[in-house]
């Protein structure tokens, strides 16, 4: 198996939603926000009208991208015995995806991300991590860690506790591990934790500029830049406008965004640049092709609704 996803299994929900509702329920615009009670985040969904229902989770949806790229894929992430774990799996082997879990009734149910999008195409979310966020060494398949080139592992799933062993026990048995920040929340809450897994265990890390900014407090791009340079890893970088950069050794490659796009939802762009990349990388393209890959990819999923091509 080319590459082998571990990471949140999440039903993405998906509705259009005005600035006013952004502020009112106290959300901050482009990020991710956890609820861990399940009453309050129903009643966020009450009177929204829901756009689209999707199989999701960061990860996930760099893994299916994959597969419709034509690559043998797999993933690992947990869910309930319900009917969202049910349209979870489904939507996974419709688009080829191996999925090695064995779903069983859980006490909490399967997770969900209520995605918000604003009308300037910005994606604010909701995340219940129901029995996702308890995923443990035991829903690790060691097996199909060690049949696969590469695993792909995502910082939202990274907590403290089982969490962390069912990563550690993925690190410590994969041929190569690429990892993304996920989110700027997430490496602020974990930054200690973050940077020793950059520095000492990841091959390939995926940031967005903000992420890696806070992971290493830079003053600036070039603090970045050099960072990377030093860790002597493939680092690669989503810049928004700016494009991409990737940083191998003492090597800088960037790549500039498409042009004329007519942006919908940014939802997804950054796990369908890293598919995109991820595809280049393992089918022994150059560092600049799966820069223009992960690139492609992005450009095409910002223009409609969903983290899904």
């Amino acid at each position: 198996m080319k590459i082998l996803g571990i990471g949140n299994a999440i039903v993405d929900v998906i509705c259009k939603v005005d600035d006013n509702f952004i502020s009112k329920n106290n959300l901050t615009k482009s990020t991710m926000k956890l609820f861990f009670d399940e009453n309050e985040f129903k009643n966020l969904l009450i009177n929204l009208k829901i756009e689209k229902t999707v199989s999701g989770g960061s990860v996930a949806n760099s893994i299916v991208g994959m597969s419709q790229l034509g690559d043998k894929v797999g993933f690992i992430g947990k869910v309930s015995d319900d009917e969202f774990g049910s349209k979870y799996e489904e939507g996974l082997k419709k688009e080829n995806v191996d999925y090695f879990y064995l779903k069983k009734k859980e006490e909490l149910p399967t997770g969900t991300c209520l995605i918000l999008v604003t009308p300037d195409s910005e994606r604010t979310m909701c995340t219940f991590l129901g029995t996702a966020g308890k995923i443990n060494e035991n829903d690790v398949n060691t097996d199909a860690i060690k049949k696969s080139e590469i695993i792909f592992l995502e910082g939202y799933l990274w907590d403290e506790g089982e969490p962390r062993k069912a990563f550690d026990k993925a690190i410590n048995n994969a041929n190569k591990i690429a990892m993304s920040l996920s989110d700027q929340f997430c490496v602020d809450r974990h930054k200690s934790h973050f940077l020793n897994l950059v520095k000492n265990k990841l091959d390939i890390t995926f940031a967005n500029e903000q992420e890696i900014t806070s992971l290493i407090e830079a003053k600036n791009f070039n603090e970045v830049i050099n960072f990377s340079k030093q860790l002597n890893k493939l680092v690669v970088i989503t810049r928004g406008e700016k494009g991409a950069v990737a940083v191998n050794g003492k090597d800088i490659i960037e790549c500039d965004i498409k042009k004329n796009l007519k942006i919908v939802d940014l939802t997804g762009a950054g796990d369908l640049f890293a598919a995109g990349f991820l595809h280049g990388y393992v089918n022994k393209l150059s560092i600049r092709e799966s820069l223009e890959k992960g690139t492609e990819m992005s450009s095409r999923v910002i223009q409609q609704i969903g983290a899904r091509l």
